[in-house]
């Protein structure tokens, strides 16, 4: 599945800076998530950063683009080849463990 923004966004820009696969951009009048980039932060997070920081609540899933985690993760692992994900994936993994 891919996130989407509704018409309830009071285009605040916290959410963009969340993305770690740059899907957020600001549309013509709020701002939208581009599905083809949207892995709900798979492989990045352990949840959607932009649906955590979002003060409206505004962030929900796409009704008509239905990914399972698998794909996700394809789709996570496509963005990111050939890039060196893994030192930015080490530290908030870390970081998730000391708080448990």
């Amino acid at each position: 599945m891919a996130l989407t923004i509704t018409e309830e966004c009071i285009n605040c820009d916290v959410c963009e800076p969340q993305c770690p696969n740059t899907a957020i951009y600001m549309g013509e009048e709020i701002y939208e998530i581009n599905p083809d980039l949207c892995t709900e932060c798979v492989g990045h997070h352990d949840e959607p950063q932009c649906q955590v920081i979002c003060p409206v609540e505004c962030i929900v899933i796409h009704p008509q683009w239905q990914e399972g985690q698998d794909a996700l993760m394809e789709k996570y692992r496509r963005l990111t080849a050939g890039t060196d994900v893994s030192a930015s994936l080490a530290e908030p993994a870390l970081a998730h463990q000391d708080e448990s």
